[in-house]
């Protein structure tokens, strides 16, 4: 993702932040030929080295066939955290905004890692769920943990709701 576009992400985010005042049940399962997948041009044709190399760092992947242009298609499984109000939101000002500061470097340090591919805030400035971010890590396990060593989430400002996620692996945003 382009850099500059991040930080306007996390300027949003910074400002839905702040405020005046489980695990996973089932899996999809591989379509029928009967369905048509129809991926971006960008979409790569995936090698078995490829795969394997996702398989062995432990991630959940399921391959389909497109049947128009009989590319390979992978799913893989991603884990989503809602970023919700947290129980204790009585800092002042000036801790808040620490915290926040804070927020935005450990969601950088995510990204640059590799652990996180996007990241943003919701719009609604009072709503519950602040934001999202994708984890793109092998398990629940360490997409939580990850989420939860958030200084934000430590303070108690923020709490995490985890959920696989399942997406085709080089689909963009459009």
């Amino acid at each position: 993702m382009n850099k500059y576009i991040y930080f306007i992400l996390i300027g949003i985010l910074s400002v839905s932040c702040n405020d005046s005042t489980e695990k996973p049940t089932k899996t999809p399962t591989e379509t029928t030929t009967k369905t048509t997948v129809e991926p971006s041009k960008d979409v790569k044709k995936y090698s078995r080295e490829y795969i394997q190399k996702l398989i062995n760092k432990g991630h959940k992947i399921i391959e389909m066939t497109d049947p128009k242009t009989k590319d390979t298609i992978l799913m893989q499984e991603y884990f989503i955290a809602f970023l919700k109000k947290g129980e204790n939101r009585s800092q002042t000002k000036q801790e808040a905004d620490s915290l926040q500061r804070l927020h935005i470097l450990h969601l950088n340090k995510m990204y640059d890692l590799g652990y996180a591919d996007i990241s943003g805030p919701f719009g609604e400035l009072d709503g519950d769920i602040r934001g999202i971010t994708i984890y793109n890590v092998p398990t629940l396990e360490m997409a939580d943990s990850l989420a939860n060593s958030d200084p934000s989430v430590k303070a108690g400002r923020l709490k995490i709701e985890m959920h696989p996620w399942w997406a085709g692996k080089g689909y963009y945003l459009r």
